[in-house]
């Protein structure tokens, strides 16, 4: 049931190999190597997003969602957040709060999170957080030489939601039905296709507002498609 752990450790690797090398590299292959990120971010998403098997439960839940996150300024309080830890740890990074708010989201809504966690929680099986974890590491190599310090501090993030998810799970067990679940996770494709927009600066969008629709994905697919 600690596999959490072990991603939240390979973040922090990844994200401080990241610091060291990322000043060493021109400007150029930066932005190649996070336009690369951005369009292979998309690319999940869409891969996450399309399994769903309802169009208008996922069209209900991000509406509904992203409403209430820009209600309750979900991404303005993760900038704040990003940038409280920023003059804690006296960064003086331009991107701090960017790097930690686009890490945490990419690293925190996709489906193996979801099944990862669910699947540590319930069963004590950690094989699909191991393998985010390797993914995670590599990601955030990529991201901090771009973004900077705030992708290292996105590993407080991964440890609070993931921890917390792997715990819920125990206690949700009968309500985390393959539909439920499937569903939540095409939400977050969503949500991840816009933190690729995001990455690639095609757009601004308040990714971190649409979070709610993860939950409200899966009460929607709970109530429509049985548990």
């Amino acid at each position: 049931m600690f596999a959490f752990l072990v991603n939240t450790a390979t973040v922090i690797v990844g994200s401080s190999l990241g610091l060291l090398f990322g000043p060493k590299l021109k400007e150029k292959y930066k932005s190649i190597v996070l336009y690369s990120l951005g369009l292979v971010t998309i690319v999940i998403g869409v891969s996450m997003a399309i399994k769903s098997k309802s169009i208008m439960l996922i069209v209900g839940s991000m509406i509904l969602g992203a409403l209430g996150g820009q209600w309750l300024a979900i991404e303005e309080r993760l900038e704040k957040t990003g940038e409280y830890i920023k003059k804690r740890a006296g960064s003086s990074a331009e991107q701090f709060a960017l790097g930690f708010v686009t890490a945490s989201l990419l690293f925190c809504v996709g489906p193996m999170t979801v099944v990862g966690s669910v699947e540590d929680g319930l069963y004590g099986k950690g094989e699909l957080i191991y393998i985010k974890s390797l993914m995670d590491g590599f990601a955030s190599i990529a991201l901090s030489a771009a973004l900077g310090a705030g992708v290292l501090f996105s590993a407080i993030i991964v440890l609070v939601y993931q921890g917390a998810l792997t715990f819920l799970a125990r206690y949700l067990q009968g309500a985390l039905s393959e539909p439920v679940v499937n569903e939540m996770s095409a939400a977050g494709g969503v949500i991840v296709i816009g933190i690729g927009i995001n990455v690639l600066g095609l757009a601004r969008i308040k990714v971190g507002n649409m979070i709610p629709a993860l939950p409200i994905a899966a009460v929607l697919a709970w109530l429509t498609m049985g548990n």
